[in-house]
This record gives structure tokens, sequence and C-alpha cells, in this order.
């Protein structure tokens, strides 16, 4: 759903991941943190594959955020059974395809792979990312704009620096890690866009989809964390994550007036399915299948079924509608 903004940067954060040899696995175990990486399928995948299921990544991440803001909508019109509909269509967007995707990309290395991972997201957003939106916001007049992208910025410059010191405990055993953030949740309601520059709406888009991804990563890392006895670092990987759902994409949805009536976000949710079935994932089989990686081949396909389904669904919902 809706996945016609890509960062290069995500790419390239997935095919190094994919590349780096995982940990090897100590005896008695390793206080470094060099815990083993998860066995995956991404050594043999090309690089199109890679950057198809990296794009695939995005757009479930941000399909899974989108929905159940639609969700809630949908309860507060009195709509429940769409809203249970938007919900359980959420969660298959995070936890099946999402998750397979992730499987097959190599996404989630060791502990200090995927601390290495936040802390170049995190970085790129301090840094780069929310300080341009916010100058270019402010350029253009959108000053709501400009204050909310800053002061992501400087969250964001937080969350890099509890990563390091995450970091550095989980590789020389020395610190603690930082205990977990917490979100100052933002109520999403329906409405119409806060802003008026063409350029801001781009990179509120483009945020939306980060902070997405942002949160389905992290909470990735998380399930990783604990899986391996540091439940310290999966809270704050977990705390981490809420910030970016529910403050930052919160924020930036508001300001981008991505809710609207429950009829206009049914037939938002339908049109981005039926263009994902028919056109996104049967590209992307094709292209996987065209140079052996079957496997991911596979999942594009069934992906693409799926969505098939999906549109079927919210199109039978928007009928019930009428």
């Amino acid at each position: 759903m809706f996945r016609h903004s890509t960062r290069t940067f995500v790419v390239g954060l997935c095919v190094l991941a994919a590349a780096a040899p995982a940990a090897p696995a100590l005896a008695g175990g390793d206080p470094a943190g060099a815990d083993p990486a998860p066995h995956t399928a991404a050594r043999a995948l090309r690089a199109q594959t890679l950057a198809d299921l990296a794009t695939t990544m995005k757009g479930e991440a941000y399909a899974y955020a989108v929905y159940s803001l639609f969700a809630a909508e949908a309860d507060r019109q009195g709509l429940p059974a769409v809203g249970k509909l938007f919900r359980s269509t959420a969660r298959t967007e995070l936890t099946e395809h999402l998750r397979e995707a992730a499987t097959l990309a190599g996404l989630v290395g060791s502990n200090a792979a995927n601390l290495r991972q936040a802390i170049n997201g995190e970085t790129y957003e301090h840094q780069v990312m929310y300080r341009r939106f916010a100058e270019q916001a402010r350029a253009d007049g959108d000053l709501e704009a400009a204050k909310l992208f800053s002061e992501i910025a400087a969250d964001e410059g937080r969350h890099r620096d509890a990563f390091r010191t995450a970091l550095t405990a989980v590789t020389t055993g020395r610190g603690t890690i930082p205990a977990p953030p917490k979100a100052d949740v933002v109520a999403v309601s329906a409405g119409l866009p806060k802003v008026k520059a063409a350029r801001t709406r781009a990179n509120l888009d483009t945020a939306l989809h980060g902070e997405g991804l942002a949160h389905a990563k992290y909470m990735l890392f998380a399930a990783h964390a604990r899986q391996t006895g540091n439940a310290a670092l999966a809270r704050l990987f977990e705390g981490t994550a809420g910030v970016e759902l529910h403050e930052h994409l919160a924020g930036e949805a508001v300001l981008a007036g991505l809710v609207r009536t429950t009829r206009e976000n049914l037939r938002k949710a339908i049109t981005g399915e039926h263009n994902e079935a028919t056109t996104v994932y049967p590209g992307f089989a094709g292209r996987a299948t065209a140079v052996g990686d079957t496997a991911a081949a596979r999942y594009f396909r069934d992906t693409a079924a799926d969505r098939a389904r999906h549109a079927a669904a919210f199109q039978k919902a928007l009928d019930q509608l009428r």
C-alpha cells in the first residue's frame, strides 16, 4: 500500500545487513554482544531483489500504521466491523508480510549489528533529513510543519545517543542500556491537511514512510534482543518504536490530513491494495524470477494474492456502507 516514497539509504542499510557476516556463536555465551544472527536466505539474493524487498518492508510498515489509524477512526464513527477489518489487515501487514520480507532480506542481525543499523538511520534523520525538511517547510511558510520536523530531529538525536550507549554496553560489557523513551502520544482523527506547499506534503509522505519502517524494524530488533536474553535492549528498542509510531508518525499524520472519513479511507485502501496486487508485487515477482531468486518470487506472488483479497474485503465493506 502507498509505496511511492522511498529513501535510498534504507535500501543501502538492508543490503549492508544482508551482506554482513553473522557473528559467530561462542561457547558459554558472549558478553560482548556477538550473538548469532538469525538464519536467513539473504546471502543468495540479487541486489534488485533486495531493493524490492526493502521497498516492500517500507510499504508494509506504512500500511500497518495507516490501517491502524483508519481502524481507530472507524471505531470513532461507530463502525466497529470496519475497524476490525482495518485492524486485522494491519496485523497481517506487520506480522506476516513485513516479517517474511525481513527474513528474506536478512534485515535482523546480531544485537550489535542491529544497534549500528539503528544508529545510522537515526543519525541520518537527525543530521540531514529532518533538518532539511524543517528548513524547506519554513521557507515555504509551513511553520507548524517546520516546528514538528525540528522537534523530531532533536528526538532522533537523542535516540541515536541512547543507541550508541547501548552499543558500548553490548560490545564491551561496560555501562548499562539506557531506559526506554516514552511516547508523547498524539491523537489522530479525520481532518484536512494543515500544510499548503507541495514540497512539505512530499516531505511529510517521506517522513511518514520512514517512521513506519523505523517502528516495525525496531520491534523486530526488540524481539531478537529478547530472544538472546537482553531484556533491557529489547525495552529500549520497543520504547523507541513507540515514539516513532505514536508520536512522530501520528504528529505527521495530523499535518498531512492522512485520515479522512471511513468511506474515503476505504477507497484509498482499495486503490492501494489493487495497485499492489496487479502491478507492484507481480513486477517484483517477475524480476526475482528472472534472476533465479525463487523464494523471493514466491513471496511476492503470495503477497500479491493477499493484496487482492484485502482489496475485495475493503470493497465489500465500502459497498455495505452505501
